[in-house]
């Protein structure tokens, strides 16, 4: 059996569940190496600016490893704040037939890369995207780094269109690249919540036929959140409220901006046991990102799983893939108010026409699951190895 090690900061939801569905599979051996080292399992996370601990397993299933890093200050949010000097011989100890390395910007994810290049198949997965890029000196310079780079990997997964284009335009041929879509567990998500579900919305004081539109996601600058209520105060509609669920640096400045206006709602952050129940409350689900990196946005994932129209801004990676204009939801120019405004104000005008809208998007995104990650990483494992 092709044994793969995956080389990753931390757990997250998101992953883990990728990894237990390999080992269930059985068809190829596989061991993950956590680079944060285990001070990861509880961590303050400056974007919600709170401890966050998931409330559903993430390390059960599989074979794992947690890796010491060194690194005075650990973290995920700059490159020496992955440290570990161990990792490329607990590699070597396992003797993998290839090593998936998700994330290229900490110092030890580097090395293996580059370390294992010509030695076993280096397989690489991230969510890069060229939606930001920029002219100028630093752009030609990290142009010339990334294509750097990506001559030592043998083969990427790309997770969409947008992350598709990047390893492109960075090296990668057609015959490097696999589709592993991003995904979210559908099922957990579709699984309905009715009885909390109307609790929530009573909590908002809704009535049947009022329409909710939600923000979930942390409450930063690259979100835009302030852009949305904008736009919702805008529209002024008695029956269409807005909640916010999260937190974050913008709290504040969202709260005063809305004043004591009752159609404005805001919820601390929730834990992935309850979040379907918000998704399922509302009707239509927002993300008016602005970058920079907002490299997909699987909060969207989340709310077509329970069958949510979509609006979002053309700087989420994954829109060109999930919102289809007049299918599932609309796609407005970030930044521009006026242009979400006057979506805001079409989708909004009926609700049957969401609920079409919503089961449009669970349709769409049911073929976006762990197993199509699953069977991409397996056909390439087995096959490029041989």
């Amino acid at each position: 059996m092709k044994k793969l090690a995956v080389v990753t900061t931390h757990p997250i939801q998101y992953y883990a569940p990728v990894f237990k569905l390999l080992q269930q599979r059985s068809q190829i051996g596989i061991k993950v190496f956590y680079t944060w080292g285990k001070q990861a399992e509880a961590k303050f996370d400056p974007g919600f600016n709170k401890a966050i601990e998931w409330d559903i397993p993430l390390l059960e299933g599989y074979t794992y490893e947690w890796v010491e890093n060194t690194s005075p200050q650990p973290g995920s949010h700059y490159f020496k704040g992955i440290i570990n000097p161990e990792l490329i011989n607990s590699l070597k100890s396992w003797q993998p037939d290839a090593v998936l390395v998700i994330g290229w910007s900490y110092q030890s994810h580097l090395k293996v890369i580059r370390y294992f290049k010509g030695k076993v198949l280096v397989l690489f997965r991230g969510d890069s995207t060229l939606l930001d890029e920029k002219k100028g000196l630093k752009s030609i310079l990290r142009s010339v780094f990334l294509t750097w780079l990506y001559r030592h990997v043998d083969h990427a997964f790309y997770v969409g269109t947008n992350s598709k284009a990047y390893f492109k335009k960075y090296g990668l041929k057609q015959k490097q690249l696999s589709f592993a879509p991003h995904a979210i567990d559908n099922d957990r998500f579709a699984f309905k919540r009715d009885e909390e579900t109307l609790l929530l919305r009573k909590s908002l004081s809704l009535g049947e036929g009022d329409i909710l539109i939600l923000f979930a996601g942390k409450l930063e600058e690259k979100k835009a959140p302030q852009h949305l209520l904008a736009a919702f105060l805008s529209i002024n509609k008695p029956n269409v409220h807005l909640l916010f669920a999260g937190n974050g640096p913008l709290e504040n400045e969202l709260k005063q901006m809305s004043g004591d206006n009752a159609l404005v709602h805001f919820m601390e952050f929730q834990n992935q046991s309850q979040m379907p129940v918000v998704y399922q409350a509302c009707d239509l689900f927002c993300l008016p990102s602005v970058g920079p990196g907002e490299t997909w946005g699987l909060a969207i994932n989340e709310a077509m799983a329970c069958s949510k129209a979509i609006i979002a801004s053309n700087k989420v990676g994954c829109a060109v893939d999930l919102v289809k204009d007049g299918v599932n939801g609309s796609v407005f120019k970030a930044g521009d108010v006026s242009d979400l405004t006057s979506k805001l104000q079409e989708l909004t005008h009926d609700l049957s026409q969401l609920k079409t809208y919503g089961r449009e998007s669970q349709r769409i995104i049911k073929d976006w699951n762990f197993t199509k990650i699953a069977e991409a990483i397996e056909n390439k494992l087995i096959y490029e190895t041989d």
